[in-house]
């Protein structure tokens, strides 16, 4: 055990987006298993066991002392989906502060001596956007919407990356639950007795609990044949119906109200509706034939620990 501690330390971990939830799980159980880990951020970090480094992406800076002794970076980065509406500025800043944030790392890289030998980033379902009930593999097309053209630009901009003979994974993540985000946003009508399906609520959801999301980066960490694009999905879909009836079971409410209409999502939420309307129904076979095991592949159980 001492010895694959000491093996750890000698790995240094430098995460993008390393304050947000995944990145704040992420980061804590990378230190619990002995790795060195830095975070490169806007603003100074809080956490005295992780040295953070500044970067301003608007302004093209970021301190070239980052990548000092870095072995992996992992790529987080990136303006929250849905924070905010799609206006045409925003869909800018989705897109920019994946695209050039990757970018002005590589151009670092190019200009300092390093011994980064992996780039391991995130990408979304929303590559495949709203596709009915076709089962999507690594190997399906992109759709032709707004979300999937950001995927596109945001692997693109990875993959220059192989310019510079470095080990790249891609990870087209899903609906990640915990107790905040998306989940939060579905259980709260529903804890004041007012949840029900959006749309038709047959539209599948590509969900993935949080651990599983932490337990792949780190699957990808160790595993360094592994290369490529991955979804990072449950091997168990669901559709909307069916994670909104499993929230009210877990929840103990009742779901009486009507489906909430798509042509009032529409309305109220414009183009961005297809974040809840679209039916994405993603493949787990690729990561799970790599040898990945998932905690919590059913939505119960997941649901189960999500809540206590």
């Amino acid at each position: 055990m001492n010895s694959v501690i000491t093996m750890n330390k000698q790995k240094s971990i430098l995460l993008t987006g390393g304050t947000g939830l995944i990145g704040l799980s992420l980061t804590k159980q990378l230190l619990e298993k002995g790795y060195a880990v830095s975070h490169l951020s806007r603003s100074p970090g809080k956490d005295e066991r992780v040295k953070t480094f500044l970067w301003d992406i608007d302004k093209g800076l970021i301190d070239e002392h980052c990548i000092d002794g870095v072995d992996i970076i992992i790529h987080l980065a990136g303006a929250g989906i849905a924070d905010k509406p799609w206006t045409a500025e925003r869909k800018r800043e989705l897109v920019d502060s994946r695209t050039k944030s990757i970018s002005l790392i590589y151009e670092l890289l190019r200009k300092k001596k390093h011994r980064v030998k992996s780039i391991i980033s995130a990408s979304a379902t929303g590559y495949y956007s709203d596709r009915g009930d076709e089962l999507l593999t690594e190997e399906s097309l992109p759709n032709t919407d707004f979300m999937a053209q950001c995927c596109i630009d945001w692997e693109a901009a990875v993959n220059e990356g192989k310019e510079l003979d470095l080990r790249i994974v891609k990870y087209r993540t899903g609906v990640v639950l915990d107790t905040v985000g998306a989940l939060a946003k579905m259980a709260m009508p529903i804890k004041l007795f007012v949840g029900s399906p959006l749309g038709s609520g047959k539209q599948w959801i590509p969900w993935i609990h949080w651990q599983d999301v932490v337990d792949m980066y780190l699957f990808a960490i160790e595993n360094e044949e592994l290369e490529g694009i991955y979804n990072m999905v449950a091997p168990h879909a669901v559709t909307n119906r069916q994670l909104t009836q499993a929230v009210a079971k877990q929840l103990r409410k009742p779901l009486w109200a009507p489906n909430v209409p798509a042509f009032l999502l529409k309305l109220i939420m414009g183009e961005m509706s297809t974040l809840v309307l679209g039916s994405t129904k993603v493949s787990a076979q690729k990561i799970t034939d790599a040898g990945f095991e998932f905690k919590y592949p059913e939505i119960a159980p997941a649901l189960k620990q999500i809540y206590g």
